[in-house]
């Protein structure tokens, strides 16, 4: 398998657009990603997309947006992995050009979300659950979380404002990203009186929907130099892992173990260790999530997870660990199957020192974790500055 880098990216604001189409967005994304890195007709198209035919209508997205963008005759596919589907298209793109099957890929992670009613939108996520064993009993993927998060708090003692630094750190740092959905800061007392979703996950625990698409254009590493300013972007390694699909199922509900096992492959593959990460895009969709991934990717002891917020250790200035130094999942908005591809455009950015005052000082070696579903398929990338 030969090496791969990241030559080009490009991502579309998170919003509610009325005015355009999912394949419009996905284009914009497309159109910015082939721009930056001087690739007009790329080998292969992968799109990440979990929601479009329950949402959209639309199923057939390879051929949909690779006529869209004018890649006529060009190999294109469809992802899908939950939530997941954006770094599981990533993932596809980077197996095709590391096993020399191609020598250029396309990865669009896009997703359009808000074209139908609320309680519509909430029956399509939900089919990222067990739909024998979980969505036929009548819950929600909201719900869901709010059970492992209070098990979470029951177990290791915590309240629910101790999560509030997940959600501040977000909000804080996704007011420097124009392409976020969200641009307020938010306090502790905001956090806590805030309006009730499904107990004891509240409004500011949870991330918004949204329409949106990000891509990269992959090469082999080999072609592409670094320059002045402008360090090649190398991915230096990918794992995916699944769990059981239905949370009760789980040995443990309150450790993700494919968060684990994809992590501890991915720093294998890379040859580093957690201490060498400088910067963590993770899966904050629920606060809650954020501090299961801390923990599973050894950045916390188990039940610790919280407290890496509590004692400023998530924060990109002098924080031990940065993660969503871009406004995460919370404030950048989640736009489900394009969100792993806008980790991994917010990875290349701080890489490639492009963050103005969200940069991480220093970042060489930088890591995003997505998430599809409640924790049954969670895929790790590292990428590192050359």
């Amino acid at each position: 398998m030969r090496p791969v880098a990241v030559l080009g990216i490009g991502q579309t604001v998170i919003d509610e657009h009325w005015d355009k189409s999912l394949r419009e967005i996905a284009g914009e994304a497309a159109f910015a990603a082939m721009q930056d890195a001087g690739v007009e007709h790329p080998d292969g198209l992968f799109v990440g997309n979990m929601l479009s035919p329950l949402v959209g209508g639309q199923n057939q997205l390879g051929a949909f947006i690779a006529d869209w963008v004018g890649m006529w005759k060009a190999e294109a596919t469809k992802i899908e992995a939950a939530c997941g589907s954006g770094a599981a298209a990533f993932r596809a793109g980077l197996m095709a050009v590391a096993s020399g099957e191609m020598d250029s890929a396309l990865i669009v992670g896009v997703e359009k979300m808000t074209d139908k009613a609320g309680h519509d939108v909430t029956a399509a996520l939900a089919t990222a659950a067990d739909a024998d064993y979980e969505v036929e009993q009548g819950i929600s993927f909201v719900s869901l979380n709010a059970l492992i998060m209070r098990r979470y708090m029951y177990e290791f003692g915590w309240k629910h404002a101790d999560f509030a630094p997940f959600s501040i750190n977000a909000h804080a740092n996704a007011l420097h990203n124009p392409f976020a959905r969200l641009h307020e800061r938010i306090t502790v007392e905001q956090f806590e009186k805030s309006a009730m979703v499904a107990t004891p996950i509240n409004l500011l625990d949870a991330s918004p929907i949204g329409d949106g698409a990000a891509a990269a254009i992959i090469v082999p590493a080999d072609q592409v130099r670094s320059l002045p300013g402008r360090p090649r972007i190398a991915v230096a390694g990918s794992a995916a892992a699944t769990d059981t699909l239905a949370v009760h199922s789980r040995k443990d509900p309150l450790f993700l173990s494919a968060a684990y096992l994809s992590s501890k492959r991915a720093y294998e593959m890379a040859g580093v260790e957690r201490m060498d990460i400088d910067f963590f895009e993770l899966h904050d969709a629920f606060s809650i999530m954020a501090a299961l991934s801390l923990e599973a990717c050894g950045f916390a002891e188990r039940g610790q997870g919280p407290r890496l917020g509590l004692e400023n250790k998530i924060r990109i200035a002098g924080g031990e660990i940065p993660v969503c130094t871009r406004g995460g999942l919370k404030a950048r908005g989640h736009p489900v199957g394009a969100t792993g591809m806008y980790q991994i455009v917010e990875v290349v950015q701080q890489l490639r020192r492009e963050c103005g005052p969200t940069q991480v000082d220093g970042a060489k070696i930088g890591m995003a974790q997505n998430i599809g579903g409640s924790g049954a398929t969670i895929l790790t990338h590292i990428l590192k500055a050359e």
